[in-house]
């Protein structure tokens, strides 16, 4: 594995002169070119550190289409995490999701449901992920939520949680609605929350067909079928209005990226350009976890506690990514928000700010958080210390 840099004092040490020289005489300090991309508004993230690789009219809103069912998925996913619905639960089938008897599914993706039947959500969860069946989304927001409106609902209260700010959904399915949109950073936002919060839910999205009442039907996530590329996600989307959507995740070893292209002028152009992104991604960064939530990164005294140091550190992974093969010369230091750290402290109390660096200048930062709780310390203990704390202050002073 390789290894970078670290200094847990309150400034990082400097590289020597010669060393700087060797790395950077072989190679240009900026970012690898992007590529270009033939989509209105595109993004390319990485899901493990949500660093944004190159983008382009990433807060851009647009019509989403059927990117909206990574939201009913999502919503979906979450009942079933909570135990509120269950795969083997049947489910009635309304008129509303029948599409001889609802006009605004004709012509559109189907799972060719009828009005009575009694299907399971299993079957139906499958109906949205991999055909896209804009009546399997109907169908399974009336059980989950009672009505299309209470579902919507819903969708639009994880927008708000998972702070996606130029996200409005009005349709469970995505078909065209007026005051429906998103942006590509949202998608790409939404897309990291569906892998990491409900990865069961998620592991459907690559499965590359479905039968259905003697109806198979392929995954329209081409992306699937690479062999330039490990694609186990996400979804596509189109209508008139929005042009030809796609959010693709695919991994590279330990890597995993996630790309949107929004409003591509034809099937063929999307698949294409999220290739590009991807395959330019895992060329040119790499994603390294230097700081682990469960490791020290420095401890530091505390006073007034009952204890005298407090391991300080990230209450999660601290994933970074950077250019290839630039790792060795990451370095990272921390500082402290106040001078001293004084009991009581909660554990993962943020009490500083980690700065990652290359060539002298901060690339990322995390907060720095204590990682076990510090109580207040007896009175004599306390008294102690205030006696140790001026001591040092005046010793300090006078030796400056």
């Amino acid at each position: 594995m390789t290894m970078m840099r670290l200094s847990a004092g309150i400034h990082a040490a400097t590289l020597p002169v010669l060393l700087l020289v060797a790395s950077f005489s072989s190679r240009a300090a900026e970012a690898p070119v992007p590529p270009q991309v033939e989509a209105k508004a595109w993004i390319l993230m990485d899901y493990y550190s949500g660093k944004v690789l190159t983008a382009s009219n990433a807060d851009e809103r647009h019509d989403p289409a059927s990117l909206t069912k990574i939201m009913a998925s999502y919503v979906i996913g979450q009942a079933m995490k909570a135990g509120k619905i269950h795969d083997d639960d049947l489910v009635t089938i309304g008129q509303d999701a029948w599409a001889t008897g609802n006009p605004i599914l004709k012509g559109s993706s189907l799972m060719f449901l009828k009005p009575g039947d009694r299907i399971p959500v299993a079957e139906l969860n499958k109906g949205v992920v991999i055909q896209s069946g804009n009546d399997a989304s109907i169908a399974l927001a009336d059980y989950v939520a009672g009505s299309q409106d209470a579902f919507v609902g819903l969708m639009n209260n994880y927008v708000q949680a998972l702070g996606l700010k130029n996200t409005h959904f009005k349709t469970v399915h995505g078909l065209d609605a007026d005051g429906q949109y998103s942006t590509a950073r949202d998608m790409a936002l939404l897309g990291q929350a569906l892998i990491r919060d409900v990865l069961a839910e998620y592991a459907l999205h690559k499965e590359k067909e479905f039968t259905f009442n003697n109806i198979k039907q392929h995954n329209r996530n081409r992306l699937l079928w690479s062999t330039n590329l490990q694609v186990d996600g996400i979804k596509t989307g189109h209508t008139a209005g929005a042009g030809n959507n796609l959010v693709a995740s695919a991994t590279q070893g330990e890597q995993r990226l996630i790309s949107v292209v929004l409003g591509a002028a034809t099937d063929a152009i999307r698949f294409r350009e999220s290739e590009k992104l991807l395959t330019w991604g895992f060329r040119f960064y790499e994603t390294i976890t230097p700081i682990k939530a469960d490791k020290p990164f420095a401890s530091q005294r505390v006073w007034f506690g009952d204890r005298k140091e407090v391991r300080l550190g990230v209450a999660e992974d601290a994933a970074i990514t950077l250019p290839k093969d630039r790792a060795k010369e990451l370095k990272a230091s921390f500082t402290l928000n106040e001078p001293q750290l004084t009991a009581p402290l909660k554990k993962n109390q943020i009490v500083g700010t980690i700065d990652f660096q290359l060539n002298g200048k901060t690339i990322e930062q995390r907060p720095l958080v204590a990682m076990d709780e510090v109580k207040e310390g007896s009175v004599f203990g306390r008294m102690w210390d205030f006696v140790l704390m001026k001591l040092q202050g005046w010793f300090g002073k006078w030796l400056g």
